[in-house]
């Protein structure tokens, strides 16, 4: 893999971790459609830890803001946090249970371009639905425990490469009377312990995976840079606008998916 690849792809996983376009399903593709090898999972853990940095920088202040109010003098405060790592925890959960058990398949039989092509287009038009129709019944604070466990229950599907991590537990906290940018925050809050679990249990892969250091962390850091420049303008655009241009963009990448492999 060159430096110009493995940056690419960095900024490719930044761009796509987070908007709800699907990172993994990218990771693959775009690889293929290039005509590069494709270096599998050791590199792809690479990148989700620069995904990881984005995330801690865009959000590190909120999670200081929760470690000090668990321990602060207000009894309320305390209680409001102490709700809110529950909630996380325990939205956690399901993801963390269906990565370990699953996690042979989702390396391997759900790698299928069909599939992806599917699921591309099947989440990506449930996400502009579901925002649609649904109607907006809490838009502050942190979430019900119904909406933040539908999200961690949602957050399972992403194993599936296409679904998209972001785009389903989006769709899932829309549907559970979250606004678009609520889901959109409690989504990215979540995805950082289990990034983090991600990253440490992958860590096996990147030992003899042959990418030199230097191209390893090209890759992480522009999928940090990118990354944070990623939430946070998917924040502001969902403040104005919904989720129909990602609608298209999905479908549009799952036509291409089928022409290329109807015409290779």
């Amino acid at each position: 893999m060159s430096l110009s690849q493995a940056i690419v792809l960095g900024i490719v996983q930044g761009l796509t971790e987070f908007l709800p376009v699907s990172s993994s399903a990218h990771l693959y593709v775009v690889p293929k459609l290039l005509g590069w090898q494709y270096h599998g999972l050791a590199f792809d853990v690479a990148l989700h830890w620069g995904t990881l940095f984005a995330l801690l920088m865009a959000f590190g202040g909120e999670w200081w803001a929760l470690a000090r109010h668990a321990f602060a003098a207000d009894a309320a405060t305390r209680k409001a946090a102490g709700r809110t790592w529950l909630l996380i925890a325990a939205a956690s959960v399901p993801g963390a249970v269906a990565g370990f058990l699953l996690k042979d398949v989702a390396e391997t039989a759900l790698r299928s371009l069909p599939l992806q092509a599917a699921t591309l287009a099947g989440f990506g038009f449930l996400l502009w639905w579901v925002d649609r129709v649904a109607p907006v019944r809490q838009s502050q604070g942190t979430p019900s425990w119904g909406a933040g466990l539908a999200m961690g229950l949602a957050q399972a599907l992403a194993l599936v490469p296409g679904v998209s991590r972001s785009g389903v537990t989006i769709t899932a906290g829309r549907a559970a009377g979250l606004s678009r940018v609520q889901a959109a925050r409690f989504s990215f809050l979540l995805a950082t312990p289990i990034t983090f679990g991600a990253g440490v249990l992958e860590l096996k892969h990147l030992r003899g995976s042959g990418i030199p250091a230097p191209v390893l962390l090209a890759g992480v850091a522009s999928a940090a840079i990118v990354g944070v420049v990623a939430i946070r303008g998917l924040l502001r655009f969902l403040g104005r606008a919904g989720f129909a241009a990602f609608f298209v963009y999905r479908l549009a990448l799952a036509l291409v998916i089928v022409l290329t492999l109807l015409f290779r």
